[in-house]
């Protein structure tokens, strides 16, 4: 099918006057808006995390439950089109979006696919349960556990109007996005009376974040010139200045929640680390979904416990995928894989992310390889502020 492209220019003209349509429509909804007015029926969770965190597994874990619609990354089609602006720029459209979809009005992307779509334009759709099950598509029903590569076979062909369709008949709306650097991009979100908005900060490791990297060096090229503002060049990150960007936004979100935050940020962040999560599952699980609302099923739990006791670490070719893997070989591969110079460089950029989310840096390379030693702290421990933070010795 012939796709046809637009200029930037014309797309963040758009995006702006939908901006300003609807700030002002939420100007005059909260002057006539009744303070006791009841929060609305669904319920929105944020996964907000950085490329090669187990963002996508996390993703997983509420995309196969049956009250969840779920999108992975929809702002990625905002990234593409608007390619040569920064990060910082494109926070606004991506934000937009972001709004968009959780109030389940598609039509946002009709400035980013200007084309008569299918379920198959979106992208990374079959990741999601609920576009893969009735009402999206006819072949699986919300309470099986789907998997893409059958999603992509029986339901790619089906109109892109079933998104908003089904998108309608959930209780809960996730959206799992990379590309959010500042909490603070999302307080309007958090204020705005027509959502009920839940942010699950995932985390991880720095140090294991550029082990993944490494396996996908291609695909993350262009996301790269966007973080480091390179007007559209793909870049390498072999400086480590893009882990340092991330770095400083996890950083940044979770001090601007956990230290003097605002009201409306009350009981409506919660920070888990990829780590945790792999040791403990259905205990970590259990805490997000009481976070967001929902009960954890014993489908769900058998599945659960599938995919994070499989066999060895996973393939360079399984990068982006879900499959079944020893979730704790994963989470310690960087310790056998990276050099210590390497380890170095990465503590270097990243050494207030990694005392402030709870890991220990490592002196040697013999403590580096000495999978006794545990680098993942007690979270007890791990309420630090970057002045509060002092160098081993």
């Amino acid at each position: 099918m012939a796709r046809i492209r637009i200029p930037s220019t014309l797309v963040v003209l758009f995006v702006a006057v939908q901006t300003g349509f609807l700030l002002f429509m939420y100007a005059r909804y909260s002057n006539f808006m009744p303070q006791s007015e009841e929060k609305p029926s669904q319920v929105h969770i944020l996964i907000l995390s950085s490329w090669r965190s187990g963002s996508s597994f996390v993703g997983q874990l509420f995309s196969q439950h049956p009250s969840v619609f779920y999108l992975m990354e929809p702002a990625w089609h905002v990234w593409v089109t608007m390619y040569q602006n920064s990060a910082k720029v494109l926070h606004m459209a991506v934000r937009d979006l972001v709004r968009s979809v959780f109030l389940c009005d598609m039509s946002v992307f009709d400035a980013y696919m200007p084309w008569e779509r299918n379920l198959s334009d979106l992208f990374q759709w079959a990741v999601s349960r609920a576009l893969c099950s009735a009402p999206a598509c006819d072949f699986f029903q919300r309470t099986d556990i789907t998997s893409e590569m059958a999603c992509k076979t029986l339901c790619g062909r089906y109109p892109f109007s079933k998104v908003e369709e089904a998108c309608k008949t959930y209780s809960h709306v996730v959206i799992k996005e990379v590309r959010f650097f500042d909490l603070k991009v999302l307080y309007p979100l958090l204020t705005d009376p027509s959502l009920n908005l839940k942010i699950i900060h995932l985390v991880r490791d720095p140090r294991a974040v550029v082990k993944s990297r490494e396996q996908s060096v291609k695909a993350l090229a262009r996301d790269n010139g966007i973080v480091l503002s390179t007007n559209g060049t793909k870049v390498e990150d072999s400086k480590y200045r893009v882990m340092q960007e991330i770095c400083r936004s996890h950083v940044q979100i979770y001090e601007t929640a956990t230290l003097k935050p605002p009201s409306f940020l009350k009981d409506r962040y919660l920070m888990i680390r990829f780590e945790d999560l792999v040791r403990d599952p259905l205990s970590e699980i259990s805490e997000m979904y009481k976070f967001a609302d929902l009960s954890l099923t014993p489908v769900l739990k058998s599945w659960i416990y599938n995919i994070t006791h499989g066999e060895g670490p996973g393939k360079k070719k399984e990068a982006f995928k879900i499959t079944s893997r020893d979730a704790v070989s994963v989470s310690q591969a960087w310790r056998n894989v990276l050099s210590f110079q390497k380890i170095k460089k990465i503590q270097e950029v990243c050494r207030g992310a990694i005392n402030m989310l709870g890991y220990q840096l490592v002196d040697s390379e013999k403590e580096q390889r000495d999978l006794s030693l545990d680098l993942v702290l007690p979270r007890r421990q791990n309420q630090f502020t970057w002045s509060s933070f002092h160098p081993k010795h």
